[in-house]
């Protein structure tokens, strides 16, 4: 085993290992990179966004699809009407509503949602002309009464479907 004596070649090798400057080492990152935290925040923002859709008040919905069929059961029977030159008529019942005039249509239209409730007791004529009267139907959610929506027409236009009660008598 050989020993190192002072002066000899292994001593000086050993000696300059020791004093040679060790390399600078960049600082050790601790923390998030802004790009880091901004996708973070992106996430969290898209999976809060699905939570809300998710979420969305079913009455409401309930009630806006129930309003969106019957403007458009209304139209079409409106057109019936008119190509079949017959006087067609839509009332309301007790959970449901029904149509005279129209062939096939004798049985009760039950609402999709059982809780739709209308307040009308009018019964709505559409007729063989192009124009009737203006009409406007209001429907609201038995559960939430606060929540309603009306079908609308001026006796012209298609019917629709309206957030507030304006715009007709």
């Amino acid at each position: 085993m050989p020993t190192s004596a002072a002066g000899s070649k292994q001593a000086a090798q050993a000696e300059r290992r020791d004093h040679t400057i060790a390399p600078t080492r960049t600082p050790v990152q601790r923390g998030f990179t802004l790009i880091e935290l901004m996708v973070v925040v992106a996430l969290i923002a898209v999976a809060t966004a699905g939570a809300v859709l998710s979420l969305r008040d079913s009455a409401s919905t309930a009630l806006e699809r129930d309003a969106q069929r019957l403007a458009a059961l209304l139209e079409s029977a409106r057109a019936q009407a008119r190509a079949s030159d017959a006087r067609v008529v839509w009332q309301v019942q007790e959970g449901s509503f029904v149509w005279q005039g129209l062939p096939r249509a004798a049985a009760a239209h039950t609402w999709l949602s059982p809780d739709t409730r209308s307040r009308n007791t009018d019964p709505v004529v559409l007729g063989p002309e192009p124009l009737i009267a203006p009409q406007r139907i209001e429907l609201y959610s038995a559960t939430q009464p606060g929540q309603r929506l009306w079908v609308v027409s001026d006796g012209l236009r298609p019917f629709g479907v309206e957030r507030t009660a304006g715009g007709l008598p």
